[in-house]
């Protein structure tokens, strides 16, 4: 099966601010963003897999597919109190504390890296039973991360020296067995 998966594109929300699982709105630049991936994607997917977040249903919804289904699994990683708080206003002993394993360490009500791993791993293991061609996942960094970690065997610890940048998109060989699994292409 083949498996194309896209970050989002930009947001106008800045780095400076912690937003996991938070409702931001997508960048004044979205509408040249949307022509860039139009021109790029393939027009004929079987389904479309898209985040439940809405920087992700603008996205998938403006890109004009017919079967879209919206999966929690591809959710961000939920950061719970610190969600919408700049990361210079969160606690630096409880930030230091979460840096220091950010994969088994769990924000305060929020989610460890190991659960967005899991519940990744879970869906992507359902997905390769599924009889589709081609697919289309609409994501985030951390799933996308996650992926990769999946597909690859790379421990989460280094998962995030992996780029992952807003707009792009990878394309994978998602096959019945996950040892036959490949990275086709990088977009």
């Amino acid at each position: 099966m083949e498996v194309y998966i896209i970050r989002h594109t930009p947001v106008a929300t800045g780095k400076e601010v912690c937003y996991g699982q938070s409702n931001v709105p997508l960048a004044d630049t979205f509408l040249r963003d949307l022509e860039q991936l139009k021109s790029q994607l393939p027009k004929d997917f079987d389904t479309v897999f898209c985040s439940p977040l809405k920087r992700c249903t603008d996205l998938v919804e403006a890109l004009g597919y017919n079967t879209i289904q919206y999966e929690n699994a591809l959710m961000e990683i939920n950061f719970g109190d610190w969600e919408n708080r700049t990361w210079n206003d969160i606690n630096q002993n409880q930030l230091n504390n979460w840096m220091e394993d950010f994969v088994n360490v769990r924000p305060p009500k929020g989610e460890r890296l190991i659960d967005l791993f899991d519940r990744v791993r879970l869906f992507l293991d359902n997905l390769r039973l599924q009889n589709h061609h081609r697919v289309l996942l609409v994501t985030h960094a951390g799933v996308i991360r996650c992926i990769w970690a999946y597909l690859l065997h790379i421990p989460l610890q280094n998962i995030f020296k992996i780029p992952v940048d807003y707009g792009r998109f990878i394309v994978v060989n998602l096959s019945s067995e996950h040892k036959l699994d490949s990275i086709k292409k990088l977009y």
